[in-house]
C-alpha cells in the first residue's frame, strides 16, 4: 500500500516544534525563573483548553470505552506527567537546551531495547552498532564546564526519567492509537495531565504571580509550547505513526537536538567546545544508524 506524504509532513512539524520547546522551556523555567510545576501546569490546561475546542469545532468523538479508561490514565501520567517532570527540572538545572534535546533523541533507542526485551523482536547489527555508539557520544556532549556540580547531573538524570517516561507513553499508545484518533488521544492525555499536576501547582505556586506567564516577555514562549508543542506536535505525532508506525515516526527524534542546536547557537545560547561537536555528531549518528532497520523492528518506537 502507498503511504501518503502527510505524516512526513506531520512528523517533520512535530520534530521541529519539539527541537523549539527546549529553547523556549530553558527561557521561562531558566532565564525569567517561573516555577516549573507552574509553567507544567498552565501549559497543560492551555493545551487541555486548545484541545476541547479543536474536538468541538472537528466534531471529534471524545467518548472512550471503560476497559480503556485505565489504559488513558496511565497514559497521562507517563506522558505529561512524569515526562515533562524530567524535562522541564533537567532543562532548568542543566541550563542547556541542545544538550537536554540530545539527551531527548536517545528514546527511540531505550525504546528499541524495549521492545527487544518485550516483545523479542530481532535487531539488525547495523541498528545495535548504533546503539553502542550512543554512549561514548554521550559522554563527550555531557563534559562541559559546570559538569561536576550535582545540580548539573541532577539534571542528566531527570532527562533520563523523560525518556524512559516517553518510551513507556510508546507502548501503551501503541494499544490505543488504532481505536481512537489524535485529537481524542490528546484531548484526554491533556486533560488528565492537568488533573495530576494540579496538587503540585498548588503546592509549589507560592507567592508567585501566574498573571505574569499572561504578560510580555512569557506570554510569547508559553503560547508556542502549549499550542505547538502541546496541541500542534502531539496531535502531528499521533496521526503519522498511525500511518506509519511508531518506529518510523521516532526516526525523527534524532532531529530535536539539530533544530535546538541549530536555533540555540544563532540566538547565542550556546556555543560548542570541538570535543562536544564530536559527541554531538556522534550522539545522532548512532541514533539514525539504530534506526535503519526499521522494518525489522516495526512493532514500536
Amino acid at each position: 500500500m502507498k503511504t501518503s506524504f502527510k505524516p512526513y509532513v506531520a512528523i517533520v512539524f512535530a520534530e521541529l516544534f519539539w527541537g523549539l520547546s527546549f529553547i523556549w522551556t530553558q527561557q521561562l523555567a531558566g532565564t525569567q525563573q517561573v516555577p516549573v510545576f507552574v509553567l507544567i501546569f498552565v501549559r497543560m490546561v492551555l493545551a487541555a483548553v486548545g484541545m476541547t475546542v479543536i474536538s468541538l469545532a472537528t466534531g471529534t468523538r471524545l467518548k472512550i470505552a471503560p476497559k480503556d479508561i485505565k489504559l488513558f490514565l496511565l497514559l497521562a501520567f507517563f506522558e505529561p506527567f512524569l515526562y515533562f517532570i524530567g524535562e522541564t527540572f533537567g532543562i532548568k538545572s542543566t541550563n542547556s537546551p541542545t544538550l537536554s534535546a540530545l539527551i531527548i533523541a536517545i528514546i527511540p533507542v531505550v525504546t528499541m531495547f524495549a521492545d527487544m526485551l518485550f516483545y523479542k523482536t530481532r535487531i539488525a547489527t547495523i541498528a545495535k552498532l548504533g546503539v553502542l555508539m550512543t554512549v561514548p557520544g554521550a559522554v563527550l556532549m555531557v563534559i562541559e564546564k559546570n559538569s561536576g556540580t550535582s545540580v548539573y547531573w541532577w539534571g542528566i538524570a531527570l532527562l533520563m526519567l523523560a525518556v524512559f517516561a516517553s518510551c513507556a507513553y510508546s507502548i501503551t499508545l501503541r494499544k490505543l492509537v488504532d481505536r481512537y484518533s489524535a485529537i481524542a488521544i490528546n484531548t484526554w492525555q491533556f486533560g488528565i495531565g492537568s488533573v495530576y499536576f494540579l496538587p503540585l501547582f498548588l503546592l509549589s505556586k507560592g507567592d508567585y504571580p501566574v498573571v505574569t506567564l499572561f504578560q510580555a516577555p512569557a506570554i510569547f514562549p508559553l503560547l508556542c509550547l502549549a499550542i505547538l508543542c502541546s496541541c500542534g506536535a502531539f496531535t502531528c505525532y499521533v496521526f503519522s505513526i498511525k500511518h506509519i508506525g511508531i518506529t518510523r515516526a521516532c526516526i525523527f527524534s534524532a532531529t530535536i537536538p539539530i533544530v535546538s542546536a541549530t536555533v540555540s547557537y544563532f540566538m547565542g545560547i550556546e556555543t560548542f567546545s570541538p570535543l562536544q561537536l564530536l559527541g554531538i555528531a556522534i550522539v545522532i549518528t548512532g541514533v539514525i544508524l539504530a534506526q535503519r532497520s526499521h522494518q525489522k523492528y516495526d512493532v514500536l518506537c
